[in-house]
């Protein structure tokens, strides 16, 4: 656990430290994109924080490779070296497309010869635990296309919810917390070596976001762009690849107890637990590609019917947005892991039923502003006082009466071309009085 925790502070560090310097970068570069329809942020930002999250990556592996017990996980399995490759390629495409904004469909393109990469040196799923059937042995064919399918999934379900500050690195950090825990578990407790890479990629992906979300938090000083969300995304997709299809689940239940797990709820099953992690960004995806399909539109073009969109037009505001989408991602990833652990406790059953309820009033929350009474007003927000709200209703008022007023005084002030403020620069700003000194005839 030390060696992981090292490792984990490396990768932030250097993350966190290299943001900078990349962000003065690709102002210098010109990555700085021009404010879209569908973009919240008010202000030009830089992309480009994937290059930084790229190289706290190479430092998280390197660092564990000089480490007496993670070295192993270097010389018994090639899969850090693929992940490292397909990251590598990866994230040279969201450079470029940071930069250039390349076509969809060569970025979908990219990621699928990236998760290709990965397939050709050894990091595939290999088996299917299935309920009620148990292990399923899959053919080389079948174990690439579900590989692919699952990065391709996973990285555009990441790079879809990358829409308000802070909300991806977020997410994903506390989804990878979620799998580190569980692939750690399974490492340690059962002694299985095949999950190590696992836990490895878990803890190196914590220290990415943990690094990152510093300078990417509301307000936001860089953006990771599609260099850091498809890395991240890969990241993840590829530590569900290695527990899925690496791990057999028979060596984990043996005899009666192997039956009964695989006639129970499939939460057990490895297969899914990394589904339950990507569910918020997941079932984002989906929604996206339904509505957009449905109005005749492309996929892959842009909208703001997002999830967090749609938080912000209920009336949330960023910050509570960003905070409302992580814990249902909290709530999801170490629910589906307190399950698996003791799926016999209705305890835990009963704990994510009354957090589910929390939750949806904290949703609805905007719909239903409650009014605090007079005498406790002293002790809550200001958007929940009586008095703050009066007044605020009594100076949006005398705002619109003086623009009408304005509006009125000037249908009746006839414009004569020249007037400081209409014409030419004039237009942007008041008329220099130096221009009108010199008009006078003063020297100066």
């Amino acid at each position: 656990m030390r060696e992981y925790l090292l490792t984990l502070c490396i990768t932030a560090a250097v993350t966190y430290l290299l943001t900078g310097p990349v962000r003065k970068f690709a102002i210098v570069a010109g990555a700085m994109p021009e404010i879209r329809a569908r973009d919240v942020h008010r202000e030009p930002t830089p992309r480009l924080g994937g290059i930084a999250m790229f190289f706290g990556l190479c430092a998280g592996l390197l660092v564990a490779d000089h480490l007496t017990n993670l070295n192993e996980v270097f010389t018994k399995s090639n899969e850090p070296r693929a992940l490292l490759s397909g990251a590598a390629l990866i994230w040279l495409i969201g450079v470029l497309d940071d930069k250039f904004e390349i076509d969809a469909l060569i970025k979908l393109g990219g990621q699928m010869i990236a998760a290709g990469v990965m397939v050709m040196q050894g990091l595939t799923i290999l088996w299917l635990p299935i309920p009620k059937v148990g292990t399923v042995a899959l053919t080389q064919w079948q174990g690439t296309l579900l590989t692919v399918a699952l990065v391709v999934i996973t990285i555009n379900a990441v790079n879809f919810v990358d829409g308000l500050d802070g909300l991806a690195s977020g997410m994903v950090c506390i989804a990878a917390a979620a799998f580190f825990m569980y692939a750690y578990r399974i490492w340690y407790s059962y002694g299985i070596e095949s999950a190590a890479p696992a836990t490895l990629f878990a803890a190196v992906l914590m220290g990415m976001c943990l690094g990152f979300l510093p300078h990417n938090m509301h307000p936001a000083r860089i953006f990771m762009g599609d260099s850091g969300s498809m890395l991240i995304g890969l990241v993840l997709a590829a530590g569900a690849i290695s527990i899925t299809g690496q791990v057999d689940p028979d060596s984990l239940f043996g005899g009666s107890e192997r039956q009964a797990v695989h006639q129970m709820v499939p939460v057990y099953i490895p297969l899914l637990l990394p589904l339950t992690i990507i569910a918020i960004p997941a079932a984002d995806l989906v929604l996206a590609i339904v509505r957009r399909t449905w109005r005749g539109q492309s996929p892959f073009a842009a909208d703001r019917g997002h999830l967090h969109h749609r938080l912000l037009e209920i009336g949330h505001s960023h910050s509570r947005a960003v905070l409302i989408m992580y814990f249902w991602s909290a709530l999801i990833a170490f629910g589906a892991l307190a399950y698996s652990v003791n799926s016999a406790s209705m305890w835990i059953v009963l704990g994510i039923v009354i957090l589910s309820a929390i939750g949806l009033v904290l949703l609805l929350l905007p719909r239903f502003t409650p009014r605090a009474p007079r005498w406790a007003e002293a002790f809550v927000p200001p958007r929940y006082r009586r008095r703050r709200a009066a007044s605020a209703a009594l100076a949006q008022t005398a705002v619109e009466a003086s623009e009408e007023e304005e509006c009125d005084a000037e249908e009746r002030t006839p414009v004569v071309a020249g007037v400081a403020g209409v014409n030419g620069a004039t237009a942007l700003s008041a008329r220099s009085r130096f221009l009108d000194r010199r008009k006078a005839g003063t020297s100066r």
